[in-house]
C-alpha cells in the first residue's frame, strides 16, 4: 500500500487524495485475502473431532491476528502515513 501511495503522489496528488485513494484501491484485494483466509480457518476453529483440542486455539488465534493486521492496514497505516508526510520534520528523520 504505502509504494502504491508513493507513485499517486508522483503523479502529483496531495498527501490526503493520495493516501485516501491508495488505502481505497487496495481495499477490496486486502478484505478478499483476509476473508477468504479466515474462511479457510473456519472449519478448524469449529471441529470437535479429534486433534480439535490443538486446532481449535490455533485456528482463533490466527483468525485473530488476521483481524487485527486487517485493520491495521487499512486503517492504522494509512493514518500513519498521512501523519508523517504532513510533518515535515518527521518525514526528513525518516528519509
Amino acid at each position: 500500500m504505502v509504494s502504491y501511495i508513493n507513485q499517486l503522489k508522483q503523479q502529483k496528488l496531495d498527501d490526503y487524495q493520495a493516501v485516501f485513494q491508495g488505502a481505497l484501491s487496495r481495499l477490496r484485494t486486502v478484505l478478499m485475502t483476509a476473508l477468504l483466509a479466515m474462511l479457510g480457518l473456519l472449519p478448524m476453529a469449529l471441529s470437535h473431532g479429534i486433534g480439535s483440542e490443538t486446532q481449535r486455539p490455533l485456528a482463533l488465534v490466527v483468525i485473530g491476528g488476521l483481524i487485527s493486521a486487517t485493520v491495521l492496514t487499512l486503517f492504522v497505516l494509512p493514518a500513519l502515513y498521512y501523519y508523517v508526510a504532513t510533518h515535515p520534520r518527521l518525514s526528513r528523520a525518516l528519509h
